[in-house]
């Protein structure tokens, strides 16, 4: 395992010595899913255990993993980058899940070519061409086009994707399927692809790990990632035709957006989102939850941290290299939590 996150090191030593604790002593609600959003939910079950003493032991395991382990009632809550689908939730044993948006992140194309001092520039259809395979060298007449004034060797592209099943992947499949046409075709969008080429990485940390150990090598990872590790990542052109660099502004430029419908459960897309500044590779990242919890003590625990998450715990996102959620919406999913129940009453105090 690779170190995520150099200026919350201290919150990961207290996340591993509580996850240390948690496995010897009972823990409070468990959790499992996206990697994506890893680094600040370590910050936040930590945080929300030095406030509350509730203890949140999470296993970063991918989303898939997530969605099967709270479809199975293994786990109190899931966690996912791609919303569940609707025979995923058709499928679920413990009845209606609820989609929970906790912040908003990018996908990055991260890259380790050696002697490159700039970000690259790359089109939608140029990536999916890397990751299909048809583009093999670093310099391509369709990178260079791109890439004026840049010196690009020779060399071998090496692909380096996810092997969990992963919401990071789905997030990437979406854009790819949104602006490439044979992309969308041939290998279409989910949370496990059938890769024609590369390698794979378990988690953002498998996939970030393998780049920068490996000259040649091309990877997708959540920002937080690729920034951490001193990793570049490439400037991504948009719907508008300008290439932008994933940050904290152009992912919410993104959400800025969002068209929400009216009997909302936010299974929403923000990626390839219209506006001169929007980040393509935009998304929210959700906890999952059954609208009936099976225990009362437990679904008051979880409602309540979840009140503190879009209370308290939204401040820490941009230091963390997360968007937070616009305000309106956080007003939202607090109301939406009164819908949560135990036997057909209310779980938690209502805010």
């Amino acid at each position: 395992m690779i170190k995520i996150v150099r200026n919350i090191a201290v919150a990961y030593t207290a996340a591993a010595l509580f996850s240390g604790v948690a496995s010897a002593q009972s823990v409070d609600l468990t959790g499992a899913g996206a990697t994506f959003p890893y680094p600040i939910y370590s910050k936040w079950f930590n945080d929300y255990a030095q406030s509350s003493g509730v203890k949140i032991n999470y296993q970063s395991i991918g989303s898939g993993g997530g969605i099967r382990q709270l479809s199975e009632q293994t786990v109190d809550f899931g966690a996912s980058d791609s919303p569940m689908s609707d025979q995923e939730l058709a499928n679920a044993k413990g009845g209606p899940v609820l989609h929970f948006p906790t912040v908003m992140g990018a996908v990055v194309i991260t890259y380790n070519v050696p002697g490159i001092a700039k970000p690259l520039n790359l089109s939608g259809d140029v990536i999916a061409d890397i990751f299909s395979g048809k583009i093999t060298k670093w310099n391509d007449a369709q990178i260079v086009a791109q890439n004026r004034g840049v010196s690009l060797p020779n060399s071998d592209i090496l692909v380096v994707h996810r092997s969990d099943g992963s919401g990071t992947t789905y997030i990437f499949s979406d854009y790819l399927s949104t602006v490439s046409p044979s992309w969308s075709s041939s290998l279409g969008k989910g949370k496990e692809i059938k890769w024609p080429v590369g390698l794979g990485g378990k988690g953002n940390e498998g996939v970030a790990g393998q780049v920068k150990q490996t000259p040649g090598s091309v990877g997708y990872v959540e920002l937080a990632y690729a920034k951490q590790n001193k990793l570049p990542y490439a400037n991504v052109k948009n719907a508008a035709g300008r290439y932008v660099t994933p940050t904290i502004a152009s992912v919410t430029a993104a959400a800025a957006g969002i068209k929400l419908p009216k009997n909302t459960d936010y299974r929403v897309s923000i990626v390839n989102a219209p506006g001169k500044d929007s980040y393509p590779i935009s998304s929210m990242t959700w906890i999952l939850a059954y609208q009936n919890q099976p225990d009362r003590v437990k679904g008051e625990k979880l409602v309540n941290f979840l009140r503190w998450a879009y209370k308290n715990g939204e401040r820490s996102a941009e230091s963390l290299d997360y968007a937070p959620l616009p305000p309106a919406i956080v007003a939202q999913l607090q109301s939406r939590l009164n819908t949560m129940t135990v036997a057909g009453t209310q779980v938690g105090a209502a805010r």
